[in-house]
């Protein structure tokens, strides 16, 4: 596998934030509790295949979410999510939320050229490396670089169903195009 350049990491770490922008939105709508921790589950394909047919209509939602006014979860808004969730396979919106965040912690480690699935530590070890080692990059640069690196390093999570990665890898690339 072709090292992957900072450029192409950091790229790729956007995308995938961008894919969870609308869920922590919505997520941050649904449920008043501060933030939790995921809870790492073993995806289904229809699981999967319930996310990817939902994402429309949640994206709709998302957008309502946005404004500043959504501070308070809205009743309305909260029963619409619930709604697309039970419409697409989910018990609730919960489950779906669920559903994509460990879809999103699968898709963080897949290079989008190979489709090669690499956990996200090491993922971070291995730029931290090529940073360090990028003689190109001005000091001010790298330093704030490796700082950012470094604090996600403390919080990178490591996908424990293996499996999921194959699940995802099924359905990437129309995963991917949600992510355009």
């Amino acid at each position: 596998m072709a090292p992957l350049s900072s450029s192409r990491i950091r790229l790729r770490f956007l995308l995938v934030a961008a894919l969870l922008l609308p869920f922590a939105l919505l997520a941050h709508a649904a449920a008043p509790a501060a933030a939790q921790e995921v809870r790492q589950i073993k995806l289904t394909e229809q699981q999967v295949q319930g996310f990817i047919a939902a994402q429309k209509a949640m994206s709709a939602v998302a957008e309502k979410i946005e404004s500043p006014a959504a501070d308070k979860p809205d009743p309305k808004i909260q029963a619409a999510l619930e709604d697309i969730a039970r419409k697409n396979g989910f018990k609730d919106y919960a489950e779906y939320d669920e559903v994509a965040a460990n879809i999103s912690m699968v898709m963080a480690g897949i290079d989008p050229q190979t489709r090669e699935f690499t956990d996200a530590k090491t993922a971070i070890k291995k730029e931290i490396d090529e940073v360090t080692a990028d003689q190109a990059l001005a000091p001010d640069e790298r330093k704030q670089m490796l700082e950012e690196l470094n604090e996600s390093l403390k919080t990178a999570v490591i996908v424990q169903n293996l499996g999921n990665v194959d699940v995802v890898r099924k359905y990437y690339d129309q995963i991917d195009d949600l992510m355009q």
